[in-house]
């Protein structure tokens, strides 16, 4: 899709927050544009090292959920984040508390297992997580630990909710450590039924930013482009007819989930862990497909978007032009005025002329006049 630019993904990434939706929604995004998986690469990066201590383990995160989901597409994200994966994983290591680094060992062993990455690769990035220091951490460890434990690392609130929720469970799983005992063992699987319900704090875009961002940032565009406008706007509304909100097939799907992942009170009818775990895996596959299409809805939210500003440009160009063909417009009536008056007044004057044939004989009787070379005739 035409939507895709490095300031929507700075955007994007500034928005960025640490619970799993947001991490699923951008990674989503990501993978749906991943023909510019280079330039995506190079901004998270700088993004990445430019990003307050307290959000630079979510980067990690995203990074792992785009590898790992994109993978079934295409090798671009892989080989593209291979390149700066030393120097993000030993950043982040020397800005993070050691709690935040454990969960990025937790990231490389999820990496081993599932063969993302090579072994050596792999342990090139331990090494560079073990080997990080952070001495500025140290000088101030009274004051950051208790800053990271709120803001790096989620809160034990945020971390139930982030368990099994997509391929990538496993490692979203790790923010779950300070979790309570008592509430662990049913978090997986009512987080996804129940969070409306409990009213969760979640976290989404905020649609009002990006309509203050298209008001400022709008400029009609030059009239002599208006062919390659017309020729983009066509492609655009023939892409939207296959958009997400209008995939009947999957809103079907969506339809048809059955009662147990909607509503909690049927948790109560678990006989036993064959139960849960078949629960527990409709579940998954319902948080995924969920995900997805949200995922797709919010791209398809940024076409409508950058749709939006297409057609205000071309009305915008259409006025131009129009304004430009009514001027000519007069300018010709007011020539082909002029051109009928003069007419008018030449075919009067043509009826005014005498006739030529009423004219009596002058030359009758007399005799020609000679040559030129009867004058000059010897004779």
């Amino acid at each position: 899709m035409s939507s895709f630019s490095e300031s929507a993904l700075e955007k994007k990434l500034s928005e960025l927050s640490n619970s799993q939706q947001s991490v699923q929604t951008l990674s989503l995004w990501l993978i749906h544009h991943r023909k510019h998986a280079g330039t995506i690469v190079h901004v998270w990066h700088r993004e990445l090292r430019k990003a307050k201590p307290s959000r630079k383990l979510t980067f990690i995160y995203l990074a792992n959920d785009v590898i790992q989901n994109s993978k079934r597409k295409g090798p671009e994200f892989t080989k593209a984040f291979e390149g700066v994966l030393v120097d993000a994983f030993s950043h982040v290591s020397r800005e993070s508390e050691q709690s935040c680094k454990k969960q990025m060992e937790r990231v490389l062993n999820i990496w081993h297992e599932r063969s993302v990455y090579d072994g050596d690769f792999i342990q090139q990035l331990k090494l560079t997580v073990d080997e990080s220091n952070s001495p500025s951490l140290e000088d101030n460890a009274g004051s950051k630990v208790l800053f990271d434990q709120q803001s790096s690392c989620p809160s034990s609130r945020e971390k139930h909710g982030q368990s099994k929720k997509g391929r990538n469970s496993e490692v979203m799983k790790g923010h779950e450590s300070a979790a309570s005992d008592s509430s662990s063992s049913t978090s997986s699987e009512t987080r996804f039924i129940g969070e409306e319900n409990r009213g969760a704090k979640r976290s989404y875009p905020v649609e009002e930013d990006e309509d203050d961002d298209y008001r400022v940032n709008y400029s009609p565009i030059d009239t002599g482009t208006g062919p390659l406008l017309t020729e983009n706007l066509i492609k655009a509304l023939q892409d939207l007819e296959n958009a997400a909100s209008g995939d009947a097939t999957v809103r079907q799907k969506i339809a048809s989930l059955p009662q147990e992942v909607q509503d909690v009170s049927l948790l109560e009818n678990i006989a036993d862990k064959a139960a849960a775990e078949r629960l527990s895996k409709i579940v998954d596959e319902a948080c995924l497909l969920l995900a997805e299409y949200n995922g797709r809805l919010a791209a398809e939210l940024d076409d409508r978007r950058q749709l939006a500003r297409m057609l205000t440009e071309y009305i915008s160009s259409q006025k131009e032009i129009l304004g430009e063909k009514e001027k000519k417009l007069t300018e010709y009536k007011q020539k082909l005025a002029q051109v009928t008056q003069v007419r008018k007044e030449l075919k009067s004057h043509i009826q005014n002329l005498p006739d030529l044939s009423l004219l009596p004989n002058v030359t009758g009787g007399l005799a020609p006049l000679p040559s030129a070379g009867d004058l000059f005739s010897s004779d």
